[in-house]
């Protein structure tokens, strides 16, 4: 059975950042480097008769580097051919992004930047995760928000926000990176959201459920932004939403790389 997916996509500076080094994917779509600040979400409808692919890439790195990771990834995701085999598909482009990345740093002399990674790929009545970093994905089903992505961050002291253990941009040499894969099935009324840490660390997921469930997807995507600049907006922002119509019996089963290998 084949259903549809409705997205709105935003994308922001923040009130502090001086560059906005977030980006995205979105059926397709990217940000260019200094390209225009977006003026009003990203909408649009898409049938899973097509794969079609969502993701946000938020960048680190001093200066505008940040900006140029990011821009890699999403380039890249742009140009990303999906088979049957989503979960393969989706762990190569983490490969090729992060040698990607690697490559503009060693001809470039730029000592550090990265990355993170959180993507969706729906193909006919699946999704498939794949999520490297902090970037997060949160699945809205039955009246219930759950984190279904994985972060990538090393201990802290309290108080202190956790350093990413993992993320794209990561020199082989120094470590083999392993992105979190997982994959199900989709059921009708479903809600995904993929967003930068500049939602989350701004905006408490009871707030986020509490928007999602009683806004339409457009509206919950422009109050969502609305909430994370009014609590501070300090770092860039970036939202985007899903929703799954006609279709049932929902499941969500983990599947991490390395199971994958083994099988």
């Amino acid at each position: 059975m084949h259903y549809s997916i409705r997205y709105s996509c935003i994308s922001h500076i923040g009130k502090v950042r001086k560059i906005n080094q977030d980006n995205y994917i979105c059926d397709g779509q990217y940000m260019e480097t200094n390209s225009e600040p977006m003026k009003s979400s990203l909408c649009g409808e898409k049938s899973s008769k097509e794969i079609s692919l969502f993701g946000v890439f938020d960048g680190m790195g001093g200066e505008e580097c940040g900006e140029v990771a990011s821009y890699i990834a999403a380039k890249d995701s742009s140009a990303l051919e999906l088979g049957k085999d989503t979960l393969s598909d989706l762990s190569r482009f983490c490969q090729k992004a992060n040698e990607d990345i690697c490559r503009y740093a060693r001809e470039n002399e730029v000592s550090s930047m990265g990355t993170t990674a959180a993507m969706l790929a729906f193909a006919d009545n699946s999704v498939t995760l794949c999520n490297i970093g902090d970037s997060k994905i949160f699945l809205l089903s039955a009246g219930k928000l759950e984190q279904i992505s994985e972060d990538h961050v090393a201990a802290a002291p309290f108080g202190v926000k956790p350093p990413l253990s993992q993320n794209l941009g990561i020199p082989p040499t120094e470590m083999a990176i392993s992105p979190y894969l997982a994959q199900g099935a989709c059921r009708d009324g479903d809600i995904y959201l993929i967003c930068s840490d500049g939602l989350t660390d701004m905006v408490t997921t009871e707030e986020i459920a509490e928007v999602l469930l009683s806004k339409s997807l457009e509206k919950a995507c422009t109050e969502l932004l609305q909430k994370a600049l009014s609590n501070g907006g300090r770092d860039n922002i970036t939202i985007i939403l899903c929703k799954i119509e006609r279709e049932s019996g929902w499941f969500f089963k983990r599947k991490r790389q390395s199971e994958k290998k083994e099988g």
